[in-house]
């Protein structure tokens, strides 16, 4: 059996609902890392797109304010970037006064319009989650846009776990069966 046949197996469970449960974690994360390796970006992130609009999975700023947690300082700052200029400079002033966004009154302040490095990394996860949030209420595609993104940095999305990883591989294999 070649290398495609494999994949398409793999795939065939996730779209026939028999995915490897709870119970087996690892298998999951073996069915994901295969796939992520040969998939394109695209399908990726329309599988995360999915995972992050679940019912089934945590809210959306959730999930993001975990990867960011996860992610590299150049990965912190290029979501930072992205979504802040999602939100408008209103609401991005009414989440700052609340309170809840650590770290972004100074990058606000800063008036550098583009986020370093060095800057994301004083950002909170927490600061992040409520962006994130308010982002998706002003612009719901920013979920399409984060996608599109992590999808770039596939080993971030394992740290989102079984669920998120199944969701993603059940849409690819979705995707696959449709003409």
């Amino acid at each position: 059996m070649g290398l495609f046949d494999q994949l398409q197996n793999v795939l065939t469970q996730y779209s026939g609902g028999n995915t490897p449960g709870p119970e087996n974690p690892q298998e999951v994360e073996e069915h994901f890392n295969q796939i992520a390796a040969v998939a394109p970006q695209s399908s990726l992130a329309d599988g995360l797109a999915a995972a992050f609009r679940s019912n089934q999975t945590p809210a959306f700023g959730n999930m993001l304010g975990s990867l960011f947690s996860q992610s590299n300082g150049e990965q912190k700052a290029g979501l930072l970037n992205q979504l802040m200029s999602s939100v408008p400079p209103g609401a991005l002033q009414s989440l700052l006064g609340s309170g809840a966004a650590g770290g972004l009154a100074s990058l606000l302040q800063s008036g550098s319009g583009n986020i370093s490095r060095q800057q994301a990394e004083q950002v909170s996860p927490e600061a992040v989650h409520e962006l994130a949030a308010t982002a998706e209420k002003h612009d719901p595609s920013i979920i399409d846009t984060a996608s599109q993104f992590y999808a770039q940095h596939s080993t971030l999305v394992k740290t989102l776990g079984g669920m998120a990883m199944t969701m993603v591989l059940a849409q690819i294999a979705e995707k696959q069966r449709q003409p």
